[in-house]
């Protein structure tokens, strides 16, 4: 079985092949890029070099958020249109899932951070044993979140790009329960994407939409303008 996974839903990208459970090529990019011209040519050169033809793909694995709209939009539009076409099976799995398994096997929680924003993030915890979540996936308000990961009373070990811009709040409210990821480990990485993958049975291609955590700008525009002319 080969897999191909596809992580662009944050700033990084992260893209890898698998034959079984040999790594046979991953990059990683954490530059100011445009996904949308990007990613497939960067598919396509990695497929050249591993000498890997569409037809001896077995799988497709995304990230399929939450993260930036554009980027979760952008690896899965490219995830389901090689699956569609080439008649694989599509397997999803949350980025932030991704990104815990970095720490895997840490004794305690992991909590993923993606920022949003205006004091908020993307987040959740999960066992770092078992990668089971603990706190689900969510949009939420960091510092009040970091509130009920300090209830807990375990450490709990940050990774994330993200995770150096709210530093300061994470000391603040966790201390000594803190632990932070290093700089390499805060990326993402397409093969966690993909071992994950093996763990989830494959989504309806056609029925497949990114998870956002939260509705767009559009979307909240909308429901103001609704709510004005309700009133």
């Amino acid at each position: 079985m080969i897999y191909l996974g596809i992580d662009t839903s944050n700033s990084p990208s992260a893209i890898a092949l698998m034959s079984d459970d040999t790594v046979l090529i991953e990059e990683i990019t954490n530059l100011k890029i445009n996904h949308s011209l990007t990613a497939m040519p960067a598919i396509e050169e990695m497929m050249k070099k591993a000498k890997v033809a569409p037809k001896d793909l077995t799988h497709i694995a995304v990230a399929e958020g939450p993260g930036s709209y554009t980027g979760v939009r952008i690896g899965l539009t490219i995830a389901k249109t090689l699956a569609w076409s080439l008649k694989l099976p599509l397997h999803m799995v949350s980025s932030l899932k991704v990104l815990a398994a970095n720490g895997q096997y840490f004794d305690g929680l992991i909590c993923p951070v993606m920022d949003a924003r205006r004091g908020t993030a993307f987040t959740a915890l999960y066992d770092g044993k078992t990668l089971e979540p603990v706190i689900e996936d969510q949009h939420s308000h960091f510092k009040e979140f970091l509130i009920k990961a300090e209830a807990l009373g375990k450490p709990v070990l940050f990774t994330g790009i993200d995770v150096s811009i709210h530093e300061e709040t994470i000391r603040e409210v966790l201390g000594s329960q803190a632990f932070f990821a290093a700089p390499q480990n805060r990326l993402p990485r397409a093969v966690n994407l993909i071992m994950l993958a093996k763990e989830v049975p494959a989504a309806d291609i056609h029925h497949a939409v990114p998870e956002y955590q939260r509705i767009t700008e559009a979307e909240a525009n909308y429901i103001k303008s609704q709510e004005g002319q309700s009133s």
